[in-house]
């Protein structure tokens, strides 16, 4: 029920989805009164989807103090409940994300060797994709944070990007050694010694990001989120500077004309749509994060994220690596309890 234009297009996304992914099968949680018109007797999507009915719904501006309290019963809660107790694999919601995570975070518990769960997504580059993290989880982070969320990171780019051995960078003021606060210097460290499969790049500055100069961006998620929003800031201003030029003129708009097919390519490349489906790592739990305002095909791909990672058992591959890091160390124990 979170999103825009929920139900509508969530209903519509997962009709797409198992196009795409035949063996899926789905649990929604909602208003049945809302949800059923949606869904015909003879339409595929019906004879593999269960709904659960709850009037119940955590709204866009509830604090996640208050949704963690009031809402367990809400569809959010339920669904993330139905992954928990085993019902199904993994969580898919367009709603409230402060909720979502605090829910989820209560419910599944992070991870042994975790300290705090990160959110990571997928941007655009000039060489293809790239996965950064943390986007807004956590503002405020140490080094051993840093370092998980590059284990984490690294885990979900052989997965999402089928890179066997990403680079992995930490975002700092700098490129040089002697740049940055101590905890981004510490992780540095740590991770050129640790024997991890990942290739660490060093320290990426900002406009190494879209350069694609890394395959993992690592970041705390105050400046993660700052650079998200940054990002797609720029997006916009560029095509809205692109449409002013191109309207300018007789002349400039026969050159839009032949331009068009780059241009679209362009948009689809740099659209948020297109790279729909964050994902909430480091819980005993598989959690993605639509966009709000997400389209039925954005909410498709954010479906999509969500089967691969059961399919590539993302969780298991971050303990194995983990585990590299952190070999019997006391420090591990310490934060899967914290």
């Amino acid at each position: 029920m979170g999103g825009d234009d929920a139900p509508r297009i969530v209903v519509e996304g997962a009709r797409l989805a198992q196009t795409r992914f035949p063996t899926a099968r789905f649990l929604m949680f909602g208003d049945e009164a809302a949800l059923k018109p949606l869904m015909t007797d003879g339409d595929p999507l019906s004879r593999v989807t269960e709904i659960r009915h709850t009037p119940e719904a955590i709204g866009s501006a509830d604090p996640p103090a208050q949704a963690l309290r009031r809402g367990r019963g809400s569809s959010m809660g339920l669904a993330v409940r139905s992954v928990r107790d085993g019902d199904a694999q993994v969580v898919v919601s367009a709603g409230n994300t402060g909720a979502l995570m605090a829910m989820a975070k209560f419910m599944f518990k992070t991870m042994s060797g975790i300290s705090r769960p990160a959110l990571a997504s997928v941007l655009p580059t000039l060489q293809g994709e790239t996965v950064m993290l943390d986007l807004g989880a956590n503002v405020e982070c140490d080094e051993d944070n840093l370092i998980q969320f590059a284990v984490m990171g690294a885990a979900l780019a052989r997965i999402r990007l089928q890179i066997e051995r990403p680079r992995v960078g930490l975002l700092n003021v700098g490129a040089e050694e002697l740049k940055g606060n101590e905890s981004v210097k510490r992780a540095s460290q740590v991770l050129r010694e640790t024997p991890l499969p990942l290739e660490f790049a060093g320290f990426v500055e900002g406009d190494g990001i879209g350069k694609g100069v890394a395959d993992v961006i690592v970041t705390d998620g105050f400046t993660g989120n700052v650079a998200l929003k940054t990002a797609e800031g720029i997006a916009q201003l560029a095509f809205g500077l692109l449409k002013r030029a191109f309207e300018h003129s007789a002349m400039t708009k026969l050159g839009y004309i032949l331009a068009k097919p780059g241009l679209r390519a362009m948009r689809d490349h740099l659209d948020p749509n297109n790279h729909n489906g964050a994902v909430l790592i480091g819980l005993n739990g598989l959690v993605v994060k639509s966009h709000g305002s997400a389209s039925a095909s954005a909410f498709a791909n954010a479906i999509g994220v969500a089967a691969n990672m059961v399919r590539d058992e993302l969780c298991d591959r971050i303990a194995e690596d983990l585990q590299k890091v952190y070999p019997s160390s006391p420090g591990v124990t310490q934060a899967a309890t914290s």
